[in-house]
């Protein structure tokens, strides 16, 4: 039964994420919003459903090592993983306010976390905290981002000359429609995957850290695959530094603003591996402003070789 819920899974995740990606750049389109604010946004928060399911959820049960594994495992996976197979089916083009504004405040997000828990253990103490405050103060964060887009949106709204579209309630359907199947498609992947790993003894952590953030990272994976296909290039990337911006400030905010997180030793380096794969992402974004197929497979590799790092440690 778990490995039939694993490919229905699938099939949701794949449907979902065309629907999902079409009805967006349509209400683009009819709104006259810059696709990119919409990656940034709404796919981007649409395709963090499953890692705010599941890390939010494990928090109030107490599993914080699901509950931070997710939260790094997904960001990492998004960069390389998702960017580097997008990169394989279109060179994928960005702007340097893209480089310039939201993939510095992605950085920024790393650097937060980052010296949050690397003071405690500089001090000598065994475990990092995230306290309630430290929570709320992610969540200001994330605040002053969305503003910021809020006010990009409408400045540019007047600017933007694009092809005439009717409203068509057809693509709030999309939309909705589209963002449940991703949700109940990433909830079937991870669910019946971490009872599947289970049977094999596989730890919590290392649980988290694979099958539950690549599962939790499928809607991003299909969501901007697709959005390459079809040459969304501004979705693509969008969607992927959107959910890693949300992933630490809303995800984490919310889980230690409801309950304070512990992490191990093994979580700073995890943590300091996130940053030191965004900063090559940056450096990549940097060159002629794309990512292209050398690039991709070369980030597909990284990510195949954390992976057998994480299993071996």
């Amino acid at each position: 039964m778990n490995y039939l819920l694993l490919i229905l899974g699938f099939f949701f995740l794949v449907k979902g994420a065309d629907i999902f990606v079409e009805g967006s750049s349509n209400l683009a389109k009819v709104l006259k919003i810059p696709t990119l604010i919409i990656g940034l946004t709404i796919v981007a928060f649409g395709t963090s459903a499953p890692e705010a399911a599941v890390s939010i959820t494990s928090s109030l049960s107490g599993s914080n090592e699901i509950t931070i594994g997710n939260v790094l495992g997904s960001n990492i996976c998004n960069l390389l993983l998702v960017l580097g197979m997008s990169a394989l089916f279109k060179n994928l083009k960005t702007k340097k306010k893209v480089v310039q504004r939201d993939y510095l405040f992605c950085l920024f997000s790393s650097a937060v976390l980052l010296i949050m828990v690397l003071e405690e253990f500089l001090l000598g103490q065994e475990f990092a905290i995230i306290t309630r405050s430290e929570g709320l103060i992610l969540l200001c964060f994330l605040g002053i981002y969305l503003y910021a887009l809020i006010l990009e949106a409408l400045s540019e709204k007047k600017k933007l000359t694009v092809e005439k579209k009717k409203f068509s309630w057809k693509d709030i359907f999309f939309i909705i429609f589209g963002g449940i199947c991703i949700m109940i498609g990433g909830n079937l992947v991870v669910n019946s995957a971490v009872k599947i790993a289970r049977t094999y003894h596989i730890s919590e952590n290392l649980i988290a850290l694979t099958i539950v953030a690549i599962g939790t990272s499928l809607p991003e994976l299909v969501t901007s695959v697709v959005a390459a296909m079809k040459g969304e290039t501004d979705i693509a990337i969008g969607n992927v530094i959107g959910s890693n911006i949300f992933n630490i400030f809303f995800i984490l905010g919310l889980s230690s603003a409801i309950t304070p997180l512990t992490l191990e030793i093994s979580s700073l380096i995890d943590i300091i591996m996130m940053t030191s794969v965004e900063i090559l992402v940056y450096l990549f974004m940097l060159r002629k402003l794309e990512i292209n197929r050398k690039k991709g497979l070369f980030m597909l590799f990284l990510y195949a070789s954390y992976i057998v790092y994480i299993i071996l440690r």
